[in-house]
């Protein structure tokens, strides 16, 4: 399921799909290895704090609203780097918002979990 939000996350501009969705894809696979396993195990298999994640995530769409800024453009307008790759801050911005719905609904799903525990 992780493998395929990082499909849904990359397609999100050209096709149905995104940060949003992929984010809560993968919420789902993360919720099902919670109920087999038990909130300390994903707790451990995530690494870093849910509150971390999400944080990062919001100052990733932070930042790549901002870049705009710097070349005068209004805040959020897409910039596109085509000579390396067709790469743009809207996709910065859909992992920004892919990081921050993980955190953010993980960090509640274990917090839940870990009081009716």
């Amino acid at each position: 399921m992780l493998v395929f939000t990082l499909y849904l996350l990359l397609r999100g501009h050209n096709a149905p799909g995104g940060g949003f969705i992929g984010a809560l894809i993968a919420v789902i696979g993360l919720s099902l290895l919670m109920f087999a396993e038990s909130p300390s195990y994903v707790r451990e298999r995530l690494y870093y704090s849910p509150f971390g994640i999400a944080m990062v995530g919001i100052a990733v769409s932070a930042l790549s609203g901002v870049m705009s800024l710097f070349v005068g453009l209004p805040y959020l307008t897409g910039l596109w780097w085509k000579e390396v790759v067709p790469l743009g801050t809207p996709l910065l911005f859909d992992v920004g918002i892919y990081l921050a719905i993980i955190g953010g609904v993980m960090g509640m799903l274990l917090k839940v979990n870990e009081e009716l525990d």
